[in-house]
């Protein structure tokens, strides 16, 4: 993985050049972003960067033996620490990084802007509870202690420290403040709230900025989607390379097309439409639950946009505009204010397992009420 692997975001990386040039790389750092930002993408590029034998201003040189080694992620001097599960050979206190190292590789060559459930399908953790074990913290030392085999530095990255056992994020916090020389800790993080403070106040914490809508569609253009429809991914992707991927390979179409006949169902009052919709939703799983709100969400905030004539602030692709008036004609501002919180209390519901059926028939009626009030 080199920098110019990467879309866009050329102030981050700038960032991370200049204090390799000006010797100021700091021994941990936290790259905090968005599900589907480049923050393990640009710790990557940053690491291949860093024992890159033949540096160019800008970049790694993607020739020499060390960048050979990354780009397969193979390289001695680089350790991978990652969340895991249990497996009938292991119990889970003994699943530690090293044992899956594989299967890990085969997943980053995959994709870099995978979350945690992308994960768990690629390895078979489908439904398991996900963690870095307190095992880790003792790896993590043992393989610190040695030196750089022929690298100039050596490195640790740890994706999604925030699921790190409570007793492991203790366990590194004096390797973390104190690290052999030329050391570097690579933090990869989502939710860099649900870090330990004792974490956090020892990194140096680089925000890694969601892709622009330019940035997805010219990408996703590169792989022979057609204009229109790159931009339309790359609106309802919401700055996530990982969802715009995800669309290109399915039908983008088909949660826009659910989410405009369900609200025409609503505002008809066909409550058995929507009661076979309700039956629908749920046999399509929580992703496409989530996925569905969160398309109505987009919607009303193009709405209120579109009723206040602030075309500046949009993001609707152009063939959507008419649909988006339509759409503000029946629902108010007064009224999107009403319907928007609950299609987040809904998402929060999802989230803990509710039953759909009995959640989006009941949704669907309060917003039936609220369309014709």
């Amino acid at each position: 993985m080199r920098f110019q692997d990467i879309p866009g975001l050329e102030s981050t990386k700038a960032k991370l050049v200049e204090a390799v040039a000006n010797n100021h790389v700091a021994h941990a750092q936290l790259f905090v972003g968005n599900e589907g930002s480049a923050n393990l993408a640009m710790a990557l590029a940053f690491s291949s960067y860093l024992n890159c034998e033949n540096r160019t201003d800008g970049d790694s040189c993607g020739e020499c033996s060390s960048c050979v080694k990354n780009s397969k992620f193979v390289h001695p001097d680089v350790n991978f620490v990652f969340p895991s599960a249990a497996t009938p050979k292991l119990k889970r206190e003994d699943a530690t990084s090293d044992k899956f190292l594989t299967e890990w590789r085969s997943f980053l060559l995959q994709s870099v802007y995978g979350n945690v459930k992308d994960w768990s399908s690629h390895f078979g953790w489908e439904n398991k509870l996900l963690m870095i074990p307190r095992q880790e913290s003792r790896n993590i030392v043992k393989a610190l202690s040695l030196k750089a085999f022929e690298g100039e530095y050596k490195v640790m990255i740890i994706w999604l420290p925030e699921l790190m056992n409570g007793n492991a994020a203790n366990g590194i916090l004096k390797i973390l403040e104190e690290p052999p020389e030329k050391t570097i800790f690579l933090m990869v993080s989502s939710e860099a709230n649900k870090l330990l403070t004792t974490i956090t106040s020892r990194t140096q914490q680089l925000r890694v900025p969601s892709f622009s809508d330019q940035e997805i569609a010219e990408t996703i253009q590169s792989t022979g989607v057609e204009s229109e429809r790159a931009d339309r991914i790359a609106y309802m992707s919401e700055g996530s390379m990982r969802m715009a991927l995800q669309m290109v390979a399915g039908d983008d179409n088909e949660t826009q097309d659910y989410f405009k006949n369900w609200f025409r169902q609503c505002f008809t009052f066909n409550f058995q439409e929507l009661t076979k919709m309700a039956d629908e939703f749920q046999k399509k799983g929580k992703e496409f639950q989530k996925e569905l709100l969160g398309v109505g969400t987009k919607v009303m905030r193009e709405a209120i946009i579109s009723s206040a004539s602030l075309d500046s602030l949009s993001r609707i692709p152009e063939q959507e505009k008419g649909f988006i008036e339509k759409f503000a004609s029946v629902f108010t501002p007064e009224k999107i204010m009403s319907v928007t919180p609950k299609l987040d209390e809904a998402q929060y519901h999802i989230e803990r397992n509710a039953n759909p059926k009995i959640l989006f028939l009941d949704l669907s009626m309060t917003i039936g009420q609220i369309a014709r009030a």
